[in-house]
């Protein structure tokens, strides 16, 4: 089996870190918030072993990829040419791109925008939703009655960076488990996807407790790396959601047509909030292959499920045509 490869190449905006394993055709993993490659640590030897070159990049902002200073620079479009500059900077034609979270919103971004690259998608977590409809954050500003969404609670810069960066270890292993099978808040808690007014986030997080799917070394990797670069590039991708929305304007409700493959986990507010979305799919994802919700499983799906999501890409890959 081969080693983890780690490499920078050049993007847009400057520079692009990513870890590699494996040779032959090239599958692209697009990791999501609050993360980096490393959330992909059970997928890279797997899709190796399986035949694949395996590819997992620091999206802007994170990890060891640049970090430009504008707000804007941020917004999907800047995003999407990373992921065709890595493509290009590895030599290929063309690549299978697998996102999780914001990286399933990426990747699909990714498929719609640029069809001649990304052969097939596949998104985890958070279902696809054509652009369009009502502007983000009108939308975002109206839920939550008292309290506030946290999509609208991160868009004002430095604020949630006050309340994470003094502790990201404590922050980091409190998110990571209110959005877990098994330490999420039971039924009826507050939601910790909301802010009361005047509050935190943090608030609302379980305490004491790791999900199972997180060891302390793992926990430890994870804030080291937001304990170097700091939240803003990872949060000002959420502050770009009203540019996103004008810049897509010309995709406006179109469908991904490429070969395309979902994954949620049942307990997941992604999959839960989003139900409408997925149903939608043999409008929105005519290509699709298959649409998986795994039971007992919450947001973190490839490290919650690790083994499982393995055999869902490697099946599903093995079944795109050449």
């Amino acid at each position: 089996m081969s080693r983890l490869t780690h490499r920078l190449v050049s993007s847009p905006a400057g520079r692009t870190h990513l870890v590699e394993q494996g040779a032959g055709p090239l599958v692209l993993l697009v990791h999501g918030f609050p993360e980096f490659w490393y959330s992909w640590r059970h997928q890279l030897p797997a899709l190796a072993a399986a035949g694949y070159r395996a590819v997992a990049v620091d999206v802007r902002g994170y990890g060891r990829s640049s970090k430009p200073a504008e707000v804007s620079a941020y917004r999907m479009l800047e995003l999407v040419e990373d992921n065709v500059a890595v493509v290009e900077a590895l030599g290929a034609d063309s690549a299978v791109i697998v996102g999780h979270d914001w990286g399933a919103t990426i990747a699909a971004t990714s498929a719609l925008t640029r069809p001649d690259v990304f052969r097939a998608v596949a998104l985890l977590s958070v279902p696809y939703t054509p652009p369009g409809g009502p502007r983000p954050s009108e939308v975002f500003a109206g839920m939550g009655g008292d309290d506030e969404f946290y999509v609208s609670y991160f868009q004002e810069p430095g604020r949630a960076e006050a309340e994470i960066e003094p502790d990201v270890r404590g922050w980091l292993a409190g998110f990571y488990a209110a959005l877990s099978a098994g330490t999420m808040p039971t039924p009826g808690a507050p939601d910790p996807h909301f802010v009361s007014r005047g509050g935190r986030l943090r608030d609302r997080f379980p305490a004491g407790r790791l999900p199972a799917w997180l060891g302390e070394g793992d926990l430890d990797l994870y804030a080291a790396e937001f304990e170097r670069t700091g939240l803003t590039g990872a949060l000002n991708r959420y502050r770009n959601m009203d540019r996103d929305w004008e810049d897509l304007a010309a995709h406006s409700g179109r469908p991904i047509t490429q070969p395309s493959l979902f994954a949620g986990g049942a307990q997941d507010a992604s999959t839960t909030w989003l139900a409408e979305a997925i149903q939608a799919y043999p409008a929105t994802l005519p290509g699709l292959m298959g649409s998986h919700i795994l039971d007992g499983c919450g947001h973190w799906i490839q490290q919650e499920r690790g083994d499982e999501v393995n055999h869902i890409l490697t099946g599903w890959l093995a079944s795109l045509p050449a």
